[in-house]
């Protein structure tokens, strides 16, 4: 595959943008959608926790083995196009299409971030700002969605979100820098070496602690990801207003990426993720006894530190404490735990907790969040910060 000549006079933080714009037009539908789409095929909330949590839970089996996969190949985004071809078709059935799709879409994320992290060194942007256009237009896809459902039946839901990785695919195949895996000169690593690297980040007791940690923190949002349109619609919240509520929400994400870059650096990722554990004990505590609509606005602002602060840290944390050579597996593992098992268990939890004890069921999401707290504290003196 080679740069077209559109592409070509693009510049790499553009080409980038792009996407994370298009990946996560996709993301903005299926994030607070897909369960709406579910429970219009006549899913309880248990089922539909078991088909979210399956891709999730069988991530950290997935995502390692597809990274050390990725990283056979010459390009960085050959295989970010087949995945997504591979998360195209899997969008149109229940809980074996679903595992297939969820597991392509979602190890595209790490494999990109890889590729992001190290241009926005060499080319010397803020990584932050084409990871924000992805969570702008995410912010847009839910809006636009909201609107759709008042006039449309839920089956627009899967439609919508095949297209989104359709266009993945081409821009990942036509418009991506053609980086390479590795380096000019160096060797490319077999199979056996690359899982040698893996193994020695699993035996790094910090590295197992800051993804553990990371993993805690993003967790807490399986309630919401999964139930928090279904408890609002109930409470008479409209479908519109709900996608306003997730926009305010990826509105103080998209700000964090883009403006924080200064500070972030001078607080360091170690007490981001005390701020990130800290604000998911208070925000998760408060949904559990159903706050008025006014109160949402502000507790939704929070996601700026329960996921934003959280997951910025878990990047650079990360980046910082695995080898060169071994960058893809360890975003890879930090992905399946914090977007995979520890979100998936999260996700199986909270169909049960969703049945049983409605909105009372984040209040299992705060007790994670009090974990991760514990976690990133013992990050933050063993930094000596």
């Amino acid at each position: 595959m080679t740069d077209g000549a559109g592409a070509g006079r693009l510049s790499t933080q553009t080409r980038l943008g792009l996407f994370y714009v298009v990946s996560y037009l996709g993301t903005g539908v299926s994030l607070p959608f897909i369960a709406t789409y579910f429970r219009s095929r006549g899913l309880s909330g248990a089922e539909i926790g078991l088909i979210l949590a399956v891709p999730m839970l069988a991530r950290p089996f997935t995502g390692p083995v597809l990274a050390v996969w990725a990283d056979g190949f010459a390009l960085r985004r050959t295989p970010l196009a087949l995945l997504a071809l591979g998360a195209a078709a899997g969008y149109w059935g229940l809980l074996a299409c679903w595992l297939v799709g969820m597991t392509c879409l979602t190890t595209l994320t790490p494999l990109i971030d890889v590729l992001t992290l190290r241009r926005s060194r060499l080319d010397g942007f803020n990584y932050g700002l084409p990871r924000g256009a992805g969570s702008a237009a995410f912010i847009v896809a839910n809006l636009a969605m909201g609107a759709i459902l008042a006039v449309m039946a839920p089956s627009v839901i899967v439609a919508w979100i095949t297209t989104a990785a359709v266009g993945v695919a081409v821009i990942s195949a036509l418009v991506l820098p053609a980086d390479r895996v590795h380096e000019a000169g160096a060797p490319q690593l077999g199979s056996a070496e690359r899982w040698k690297g893996l193994g020695g980040l699993l035996r790094d007791r910090t590295f197992v602690l800051a993804v553990v940690t990371a993993g805690l923190i993003q967790g807490t949002h399986a309630f919401y990801y999964g139930f928090s349109a279904l408890l609002w619609r109930k409470e008479g919240i409209s479908a519109p207003m709900i996608g306003v509520l997730w926009g305010v929400g990826v509105a103080v994400e998209v700000g964090f990426m883009w403006f924080a870059e200064p500070w972030r650096r001078k607080v360091g990722p170690e007490k981001l993720l005390v701020l990130g554990g800290a604000a998911a004990l208070l925000r998760w505590s408060a949904y559990a006894f159903m706050p008025p609509l006014w109160l949402l606005f502000p507790l939704q602002a929070l996601h700026a530190l329960t996921f934003a602060a959280s997951f910025m840290a878990s990047l650079r944390l990360i980046e910082r404490l695995a080898p060169p050579q071994s960058a893809s597996a360890a975003q890879a593992i930090n992905s399946a735990l914090s977007a995979g098992f520890v979100l998936g268990v999260g996700t199986l939890a909270a169909g049960p907790l969703f049945d049983a004890f409605g909105p009372r069921g984040y209040l299992a999401m705060a007790a994670m969040g009090g974990l991760g707290l514990i976690g990133a504290v013992m990050l933050t003196k063993r930094a000596g910060r």
